[in-house]
Protein backbone atom coordinates (compact mmCIF):
# COMPACT_ATOMS: atom_id res chain seq x y z
CA UNK A 1 0.00 0.00 0.00
CA UNK A 2 3.08 2.72 1.29
CA UNK A 3 5.14 2.12 -2.47
CA UNK A 4 1.51 2.06 -4.36
CA UNK A 5 0.45 5.18 -2.76
CA UNK A 6 4.49 7.27 -3.01
CA UNK A 7 4.54 6.02 -6.23
CA UNK A 8 0.97 8.97 -6.45
CA UNK A 9 1.98 11.46 -4.44
CA UNK A 10 5.66 12.15 -5.82
CA UNK A 11 4.33 13.06 -9.64
CA UNK A 12 4.79 16.68 -8.90
CA UNK A 13 4.12 20.21 -10.96
CA UNK A 14 6.01 23.54 -11.17
CA UNK A 15 4.59 25.45 -8.97
CA UNK A 16 3.07 23.37 -6.41
CA UNK A 17 3.29 24.11 -3.02
CA UNK A 18 5.99 21.54 -1.76
CA UNK A 19 4.86 20.68 2.19
CA UNK A 20 2.84 22.32 4.46
CA UNK A 21 3.75 25.47 6.12
CA UNK A 22 3.59 26.49 9.73
CA UNK A 23 0.42 27.82 10.21
CA UNK A 24 -2.41 25.49 11.00
CA UNK A 25 -0.65 22.42 10.19
CA UNK A 26 -1.56 19.09 10.61
CA UNK A 27 -0.40 17.67 13.88
CA UNK A 28 2.22 15.19 13.12
CA UNK A 29 2.25 13.40 16.25
CA UNK A 30 -1.12 12.46 15.16
CA UNK A 31 -1.05 11.58 11.74
CA UNK A 32 1.81 9.21 12.96
CA UNK A 33 -0.65 7.66 15.68
CA UNK A 34 -2.56 5.57 12.40
CA UNK A 35 -0.88 2.27 12.43
CA UNK A 36 -2.64 1.93 8.97
CA UNK A 37 -4.37 -1.29 10.44
CA UNK A 38 -7.46 -0.92 8.33
CA UNK A 39 -9.96 -0.98 10.98
CA UNK A 40 -11.34 2.29 9.46
CA UNK A 41 -12.01 0.72 5.84
CA UNK A 42 -15.35 -1.17 6.44
CA UNK A 43 -16.81 2.21 7.78
CA UNK A 44 -15.72 4.73 5.28
CA UNK A 45 -17.94 5.42 2.49
CA UNK A 46 -15.85 6.73 0.05
CA UNK A 47 -13.70 3.81 0.21
CA UNK A 48 -17.18 1.28 0.41
CA UNK A 49 -18.09 3.07 -2.69
CA UNK A 50 -14.75 2.90 -4.53
CA UNK A 51 -12.88 0.42 -3.23
CA UNK A 52 -9.94 2.95 -3.38
CA UNK A 53 -7.01 3.15 -0.94
CA UNK A 54 -6.36 6.93 -1.58
CA UNK A 55 -10.45 6.92 -0.82
CA UNK A 56 -10.04 6.06 2.79
CA UNK A 57 -9.45 7.35 5.79
CA UNK A 58 -5.53 5.47 6.39
CA UNK A 59 -4.54 6.33 2.58
CA UNK A 60 -5.09 9.89 2.69
CA UNK A 61 -3.18 9.92 6.12
CA UNK A 62 -0.59 8.45 4.30
CA UNK A 63 -0.98 11.16 1.62
CA UNK A 64 -0.56 13.85 4.93
CA UNK A 65 2.21 11.95 5.68
CA UNK A 66 3.85 12.42 2.70
CA UNK A 67 3.19 15.80 2.22
CA UNK A 68 4.21 16.30 5.74
CA UNK A 69 7.75 15.19 5.46
CA UNK A 70 8.22 16.69 1.82
CA UNK A 71 8.18 13.44 0.06
CA UNK A 72 5.75 15.27 -1.97
CA UNK A 73 3.62 18.32 -2.81
CA UNK A 74 -0.18 19.62 -2.36
CA UNK A 75 -0.53 18.62 -6.05
CA UNK A 76 -4.08 17.96 -7.81
CA UNK A 77 -4.14 14.26 -6.60
CA UNK A 78 -3.57 15.00 -2.92
CA UNK A 79 -6.43 17.55 -3.42
CA UNK A 80 -9.41 15.41 -5.14
CA UNK A 81 -8.62 12.86 -2.50
CA UNK A 82 -9.31 15.15 0.37
CA UNK A 83 -12.08 17.01 -1.37
CA UNK A 84 -13.99 13.42 -2.33
CA UNK A 85 -13.29 12.61 1.90
CA UNK A 86 -16.98 13.16 3.38
CA UNK A 87 -15.33 14.21 6.85
CA UNK A 88 -17.91 12.16 8.38
CA UNK A 89 -15.98 10.72 11.06
CA UNK A 90 -17.11 7.52 11.38
CA UNK A 91 -13.12 6.49 10.80
CA UNK A 92 -12.97 7.77 14.42
CA UNK A 93 -15.43 5.51 15.78
CA UNK A 94 -13.93 2.47 14.69
CA UNK A 95 -10.10 3.92 14.96
CA UNK A 96 -8.38 1.56 18.07
CA UNK A 97 -5.53 4.20 18.13
CA UNK A 98 -7.82 7.17 18.77
CA UNK A 99 -6.80 9.06 15.90
CA UNK A 100 -8.71 12.48 15.49
CA UNK A 101 -8.81 11.67 11.85
CA UNK A 102 -11.21 15.13 11.89
CA UNK A 103 -8.36 17.82 13.16
CA UNK A 104 -6.11 16.46 10.33
CA UNK A 105 -8.90 16.91 7.56
CA UNK A 106 -9.53 20.14 8.40
CA UNK A 107 -5.98 21.45 9.07
CA UNK A 108 -5.17 19.77 5.59
CA UNK A 109 -7.62 21.13 4.07
CA UNK A 110 -6.91 24.97 5.22
CA UNK A 111 -3.15 24.07 3.68
CA UNK A 112 -5.21 23.53 0.45
CA UNK A 113 -7.58 26.56 0.40
CA UNK A 114 -4.32 28.29 1.23
CA UNK A 115 -1.73 27.48 -0.71
CA UNK A 116 -3.52 25.66 -3.69
CA UNK A 117 -4.18 27.17 -7.13
CA UNK A 118 -7.74 25.36 -7.44
CA UNK A 119 -8.78 25.61 -11.76
CA UNK A 120 -11.56 29.19 -11.77
CA UNK A 121 -14.54 27.29 -12.17
CA UNK A 122 -13.72 25.51 -8.58
CA UNK A 123 -12.83 28.70 -6.63
CA UNK A 124 -15.81 30.32 -7.91
CA UNK A 125 -18.40 27.49 -7.14
CA UNK A 126 -17.01 27.45 -3.40
CA UNK A 127 -16.87 31.24 -3.12
CA UNK A 128 -20.62 31.15 -4.29
CA UNK A 129 -21.63 28.78 -1.66
CA UNK A 130 -19.33 30.17 1.23
CA UNK A 131 -20.75 33.37 0.47
CA UNK A 132 -24.08 32.64 0.54
CA UNK A 133 -25.09 29.75 2.68
CA UNK A 134 -23.40 30.82 6.13
CA UNK A 135 -25.10 34.44 6.19
CA UNK A 136 -28.34 34.29 7.01
CA UNK A 137 -29.06 38.13 6.06
CA UNK A 138 -28.24 36.89 1.66
CA UNK A 139 -29.34 33.52 2.38
CA UNK A 140 -32.95 35.36 3.85
CA UNK A 141 -32.98 37.80 0.31
CA UNK A 142 -32.29 34.58 -1.93
CA UNK A 143 -35.36 32.63 -0.64
CA UNK A 144 -37.64 35.66 -0.86
CA UNK A 145 -37.23 35.47 -4.76
CA UNK A 146 -37.13 31.41 -4.19
CA UNK A 147 -40.26 31.55 -2.90
CA UNK A 148 -41.92 33.33 -6.00
CA UNK A 149 -40.02 31.12 -7.71
CA UNK A 150 -41.86 28.45 -6.67
CA UNK A 151 -45.65 29.35 -5.96
CA UNK A 152 -45.59 31.04 -9.69
CA UNK A 153 -44.59 27.83 -10.98
CA UNK A 154 -41.45 28.45 -12.69
CA UNK A 155 -39.78 25.60 -10.96
CA UNK A 156 -42.01 22.90 -12.38
CA UNK A 157 -41.46 24.82 -15.65
CA UNK A 158 -37.51 24.73 -15.14
CA UNK A 159 -37.67 21.19 -13.82
CA UNK A 160 -39.36 19.84 -16.89
CA UNK A 161 -37.64 21.48 -19.42
CA UNK A 162 -33.93 20.76 -18.04
CA UNK A 163 -32.58 23.68 -18.97
CA UNK A 164 -30.18 23.92 -15.76
CA UNK A 165 -29.22 20.46 -16.05
CA UNK A 166 -27.95 21.85 -19.43
CA UNK A 167 -26.62 25.06 -18.52
CA UNK A 168 -24.93 23.55 -14.57
CA UNK A 169 -25.36 20.61 -13.51
CA UNK A 170 -24.64 21.48 -9.82
CA UNK A 171 -26.96 24.64 -9.83
CA UNK A 172 -29.63 22.06 -11.32
CA UNK A 173 -28.51 20.10 -7.85
CA UNK A 174 -28.60 22.61 -5.63
CA UNK A 175 -32.43 23.81 -6.75
CA UNK A 176 -33.45 20.30 -6.84
CA UNK A 177 -32.53 19.81 -2.78
CA UNK A 178 -34.81 23.26 -2.68
CA UNK A 179 -37.70 22.41 -0.57
CA UNK A 180 -40.95 23.78 -0.82
CA UNK A 181 -39.77 27.41 0.32
CA UNK A 182 -42.25 28.77 3.64
CA UNK A 183 -44.03 31.71 3.28
CA UNK A 184 -42.99 35.34 4.48
CA UNK A 185 -45.21 34.98 7.74
CA UNK A 186 -43.64 31.32 8.30
CA UNK A 187 -39.78 32.51 8.14
CA UNK A 188 -40.92 35.34 10.82
CA UNK A 189 -38.22 35.70 12.98
CA UNK A 190 -38.22 33.18 16.44
CA UNK A 191 -39.37 34.79 19.64
CA UNK A 192 -36.12 36.21 21.60
CA UNK A 193 -38.40 34.67 24.73
CA UNK A 194 -39.74 31.86 25.12
CA UNK A 195 -41.27 30.97 29.10
CA UNK A 196 -40.81 27.87 30.73
CA UNK A 197 -44.12 25.71 31.11
CA UNK A 198 -44.42 25.20 34.50
CA UNK A 199 -41.81 25.17 37.01
CA UNK A 200 -38.44 26.67 35.31
CA UNK A 201 -35.64 24.13 35.22
CA UNK A 202 -32.93 26.73 33.54
CA UNK A 203 -32.44 29.26 30.84
CA UNK A 204 -31.24 27.58 27.79
CA UNK A 205 -30.23 29.60 24.24
CA UNK A 206 -31.33 27.99 21.12
CA UNK A 207 -28.67 28.28 18.17
CA UNK A 208 -31.51 29.06 14.73
CA UNK A 209 -28.97 27.92 12.26
CA UNK A 210 -28.28 29.32 8.59
CA UNK A 211 -30.32 27.40 6.36
CA UNK A 212 -32.92 26.02 9.11
CA UNK A 213 -34.12 29.66 10.23
CA UNK A 214 -35.54 30.11 6.44
CA UNK A 215 -36.28 26.24 4.60
CA UNK A 216 -37.35 24.41 7.90
CA UNK A 217 -38.92 27.14 10.62
CA UNK A 218 -41.25 24.97 11.94
CA UNK A 219 -38.30 22.97 13.46
CA UNK A 220 -37.24 25.95 15.20
CA UNK A 221 -40.50 26.69 16.38
CA UNK A 222 -40.72 22.56 17.53
CA UNK A 223 -37.78 23.15 18.94
CA UNK A 224 -38.73 25.61 21.01
CA UNK A 225 -42.08 24.59 21.74
CA UNK A 226 -40.84 21.50 23.54
CA UNK A 227 -37.99 22.61 25.36
CA UNK A 228 -40.36 25.28 26.94
CA UNK A 229 -42.92 22.18 27.88
CA UNK A 230 -39.67 20.17 29.54
CA UNK A 231 -39.18 23.32 32.38
CA UNK A 232 -36.64 25.41 30.54
CA UNK A 233 -36.87 28.99 29.68
CA UNK A 234 -35.91 29.77 25.83
CA UNK A 235 -33.56 32.20 24.31
CA UNK A 236 -32.88 33.02 20.54
CA UNK A 237 -30.63 36.05 20.26
CA UNK A 238 -31.81 38.09 17.27
CA UNK A 239 -28.09 39.03 16.44
CA UNK A 240 -27.03 35.71 16.43
CA UNK A 241 -25.07 34.64 13.05
CA UNK A 242 -23.38 31.40 11.48
CA UNK A 243 -21.76 28.88 13.97
CA UNK A 244 -18.80 28.55 11.77
CA UNK A 245 -19.10 25.22 11.07
CA UNK A 246 -19.15 25.54 6.80
CA UNK A 247 -16.07 27.35 7.12
CA UNK A 248 -14.54 24.96 9.45
CA UNK A 249 -14.81 21.89 7.43
CA UNK A 250 -14.19 23.48 4.18
CA UNK A 251 -10.78 24.28 5.25
CA UNK A 252 -11.02 28.21 6.12
CA UNK A 253 -10.24 28.54 9.71
CA UNK A 254 -9.81 31.91 10.08
CA UNK A 255 -13.25 32.73 9.24
CA UNK A 256 -14.42 29.84 11.13
CA UNK A 257 -12.76 31.46 14.28
CA UNK A 258 -14.33 35.18 13.73
CA UNK A 259 -17.54 33.05 13.81
CA UNK A 260 -16.83 30.80 16.92
CA UNK A 261 -15.96 34.88 19.06
CA UNK A 262 -19.26 35.84 17.82
CA UNK A 263 -21.47 32.96 18.69
CA UNK A 264 -19.20 32.85 21.93
CA UNK A 265 -20.14 36.62 22.35
CA UNK A 266 -23.43 36.37 22.02
CA UNK A 267 -24.47 33.64 24.11
CA UNK A 268 -22.79 34.98 26.54
CA UNK A 269 -24.31 38.09 26.90
CA UNK A 270 -27.89 36.18 26.74
CA UNK A 271 -27.07 34.79 30.10
CA UNK A 272 -27.86 31.18 29.59
CA UNK A 273 -26.93 27.86 31.65
CA UNK A 274 -26.75 25.84 28.21
CA UNK A 275 -26.66 26.44 24.16
CA UNK A 276 -29.20 23.92 22.46
CA UNK A 277 -28.21 22.67 19.22
CA UNK A 278 -30.84 20.87 16.78
CA UNK A 279 -28.56 20.37 13.80
CA UNK A 280 -25.97 17.84 14.68
CA UNK A 281 -23.28 19.64 12.46
CA UNK A 282 -23.31 22.80 14.66
CA UNK A 283 -23.32 21.24 17.55
CA UNK A 284 -20.16 19.47 16.31
CA UNK A 285 -18.51 22.04 15.54
CA UNK A 286 -19.36 24.29 18.76
CA UNK A 287 -18.41 21.43 20.91
CA UNK A 288 -14.70 21.95 19.26
CA UNK A 289 -14.17 25.60 20.07
CA UNK A 290 -11.78 25.25 22.69
CA UNK A 291 -9.84 23.32 20.34
CA UNK A 292 -10.74 25.68 17.19
CA UNK A 293 -9.27 28.14 19.99
CA UNK A 294 -6.96 26.75 21.40
CA UNK A 295 -4.11 28.99 20.43
CA UNK A 296 -5.44 32.38 20.94
CA UNK A 297 -4.53 33.11 24.56
CA UNK A 298 -7.32 35.68 25.05
CA UNK A 299 -10.15 33.08 23.78
CA UNK A 300 -9.05 29.42 24.77
CA UNK A 301 -10.62 29.25 27.94
CA UNK A 302 -13.68 30.92 27.66
CA UNK A 303 -14.27 29.01 24.09
CA UNK A 304 -13.41 25.78 26.12
CA UNK A 305 -15.96 26.92 28.72
CA UNK A 306 -18.33 27.83 26.24
CA UNK A 307 -18.33 24.17 24.32
CA UNK A 308 -18.68 22.66 27.83
CA UNK A 309 -22.13 24.51 27.83
CA UNK A 310 -23.04 22.95 24.00
CA UNK A 311 -25.76 20.36 24.24
CA UNK A 312 -27.39 18.59 20.88
CA UNK A 313 -31.41 18.65 21.93
CA UNK A 314 -31.68 14.98 22.45
CA UNK A 315 -29.34 15.25 25.32
CA UNK A 316 -31.60 18.17 27.07
CA UNK A 317 -34.71 15.68 26.23
CA UNK A 318 -33.80 12.34 26.54
CA UNK A 319 -34.27 12.27 30.30
CA UNK A 320 -37.55 14.26 30.27
CA UNK A 321 -40.53 11.82 31.70
CA UNK A 322 -43.19 14.13 30.17
CA UNK A 323 -45.42 12.80 32.95
CA UNK A 324 -48.06 11.42 30.84
CA UNK A 325 -48.32 14.54 28.59
CA UNK A 326 -47.98 13.05 25.37
CA UNK A 327 -50.60 11.65 22.88
CA UNK A 328 -50.18 8.39 21.47
CA UNK A 329 -48.94 8.93 17.64
CA UNK A 330 -49.47 5.81 15.01
CA UNK A 331 -46.24 5.87 13.31
CA UNK A 332 -43.99 3.47 11.94
CA UNK A 333 -40.85 5.32 12.66
CA UNK A 334 -36.85 4.77 11.67
CA UNK A 335 -34.08 6.28 12.60
CA UNK A 336 -30.86 7.67 10.57
CA UNK A 337 -27.78 8.89 12.25
CA UNK A 338 -26.26 11.78 11.25
CA UNK A 339 -22.57 11.67 11.44
CA UNK A 340 -22.18 14.60 13.36
CA UNK A 341 -23.99 13.21 15.54
CA UNK A 342 -23.15 9.51 15.93
CA UNK A 343 -19.68 9.53 15.32
CA UNK A 344 -18.49 13.66 16.41
CA UNK A 345 -20.43 13.74 18.96
CA UNK A 346 -20.72 10.43 20.06
CA UNK A 347 -24.45 10.59 21.14
CA UNK A 348 -26.34 7.56 19.71
CA UNK A 349 -28.65 6.23 22.84
CA UNK A 350 -30.20 10.06 23.69
CA UNK A 351 -32.42 10.41 20.22
CA UNK A 352 -33.60 7.16 20.25
CA UNK A 353 -34.74 7.21 24.01
CA UNK A 354 -36.50 10.46 22.75
CA UNK A 355 -38.54 8.49 20.20
CA UNK A 356 -39.30 5.67 22.56
CA UNK A 357 -41.31 7.77 25.07
CA UNK A 358 -43.40 8.53 22.51
CA UNK A 359 -46.82 6.15 22.90
CA UNK A 360 -47.86 4.29 20.15
CA UNK A 361 -44.94 4.85 18.10
CA UNK A 362 -43.11 2.21 16.77
CA UNK A 363 -39.36 2.65 16.25
CA UNK A 364 -37.68 0.27 13.61
CA UNK A 365 -34.06 -0.16 12.52
CA UNK A 366 -32.36 0.95 9.68
CA UNK A 367 -29.48 -0.82 8.28
CA UNK A 368 -26.14 1.09 7.64
CA UNK A 369 -27.90 3.72 9.88
CA UNK A 370 -24.88 5.73 10.55
CA UNK A 371 -23.22 5.28 7.17
CA UNK A 372 -23.83 9.01 5.41
CA UNK A 373 -26.29 10.10 3.50
CA UNK A 374 -23.82 12.33 1.04
CA UNK A 375 -24.68 15.36 2.29
CA UNK A 376 -21.92 16.47 4.76
CA UNK A 377 -22.11 20.32 4.48
CA UNK A 378 -21.97 21.39 1.00
CA UNK A 379 -20.37 18.08 -0.34
CA UNK A 380 -23.77 17.25 -2.28
CA UNK A 381 -23.12 20.64 -4.30
CA UNK A 382 -19.41 19.91 -5.08
CA UNK A 383 -19.11 15.90 -5.20
CA UNK A 384 -22.69 15.20 -6.53
CA UNK A 385 -21.67 11.77 -8.46
CA UNK A 386 -20.75 10.34 -4.80
CA UNK A 387 -23.07 12.11 -2.60
CA UNK A 388 -25.67 10.47 -5.26
CA UNK A 389 -24.34 7.26 -5.23
CA UNK A 390 -24.77 7.61 -1.12
CA UNK A 391 -27.96 8.64 -1.13
CA UNK A 392 -29.74 6.25 -3.16
CA UNK A 393 -28.19 3.30 -1.01
CA UNK A 394 -29.31 5.43 2.19
CA UNK A 395 -33.12 5.57 0.33
CA UNK A 396 -32.98 1.79 -0.26
CA UNK A 397 -32.18 1.12 3.24
CA UNK A 398 -35.55 3.42 4.21
CA UNK A 399 -37.46 1.72 1.72
CA UNK A 400 -36.26 -1.58 3.09
CA UNK A 401 -37.87 -0.56 6.93
CA UNK A 402 -41.61 0.11 5.43
CA UNK A 403 -41.34 3.13 7.79
CA UNK A 404 -43.72 5.91 7.00
CA UNK A 405 -41.19 8.21 8.74
CA UNK A 406 -37.52 8.77 8.75
CA UNK A 407 -35.94 10.59 12.21
CA UNK A 408 -33.03 12.89 11.51
CA UNK A 409 -31.14 14.99 13.94
CA UNK A 410 -28.96 17.46 11.23
CA UNK A 411 -30.67 19.79 9.08
CA UNK A 412 -28.12 19.04 6.07
CA UNK A 413 -29.20 15.11 6.26
CA UNK A 414 -32.99 16.74 6.12
CA UNK A 415 -32.51 18.27 3.31
CA UNK A 416 -30.46 15.61 1.28
CA UNK A 417 -32.73 12.53 2.48
CA UNK A 418 -36.00 14.56 1.79
CA UNK A 419 -34.10 15.02 -1.73
CA UNK A 420 -33.48 10.98 -2.31
CA UNK A 421 -37.33 10.11 -1.29
CA UNK A 422 -39.25 12.55 -3.85
CA UNK A 423 -36.78 11.01 -6.82
CA UNK A 424 -37.34 7.53 -5.24
CA UNK A 425 -41.30 8.39 -5.32
CA UNK A 426 -41.56 7.16 -1.92
CA UNK A 427 -44.30 7.84 0.70
CA UNK A 428 -41.69 8.99 3.56
CA UNK A 429 -41.53 11.95 5.55
CA UNK A 430 -38.20 12.81 7.26
CA UNK A 431 -38.45 15.09 10.17
CA UNK A 432 -36.14 15.63 13.26
CA UNK A 433 -36.71 13.65 15.85
CA UNK A 434 -37.84 16.93 18.35
CA UNK A 435 -40.61 17.70 15.57
CA UNK A 436 -42.22 14.10 16.52
CA UNK A 437 -41.90 14.48 20.19
CA UNK A 438 -43.80 17.93 19.17
CA UNK A 439 -45.98 15.92 17.97
CA UNK A 440 -47.16 14.12 20.81
CA UNK A 441 -47.35 17.09 23.17
CA UNK A 442 -49.37 19.24 21.19
CA UNK A 443 -50.91 17.58 18.14
CA UNK A 444 -49.80 16.00 15.41
CA UNK A 445 -50.31 18.66 12.13
CA UNK A 446 -52.92 18.13 9.47
CA UNK A 447 -51.86 15.92 6.71
CA UNK A 448 -48.81 14.14 8.16
CA UNK A 449 -48.13 10.69 7.04
CA UNK A 450 -49.46 8.05 9.36
CA UNK A 451 -48.84 4.35 9.51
Amino acid sequence: MATAVAQEVTHERPGIAPSFDAQDRPDREAILECVHCGLCLPTCPTYLTTGLEMASPRGRIYLMRAVDEGRAGISAEFVKHLDQCLGCLACQTACPSGVRYGHLLEAARTQIERRYDRPLRDRRRRRMILSLFPHPERLGWMLCGLYWYQRLGLSRLVRAAGVLAFVSPRMAQMEALLPWVPSPAERQPLPEVTPATGVRKGRVGVLSGCVQRFLLPGLNRATLRVLAAAGYEVVSPREQGCCGALHVHSGDLEAGRAQAKAVIRTFDRAGVDLVVANAAGCGAVMKEYGHLLRDDADWRCRAAEFSARVRDVSEVLAGVSWNGAMRPLDLRVTYHEACHLAHAQRIRKEPRGMLQRIPGLQLVDLVESDLCCGSAGVYNLLQTEMAGQLLRRKVERIRETGAAVVAIGNIGCLLQVGLGLRQAGLPVRAVHPVELVDWALHGLPPGEPRA
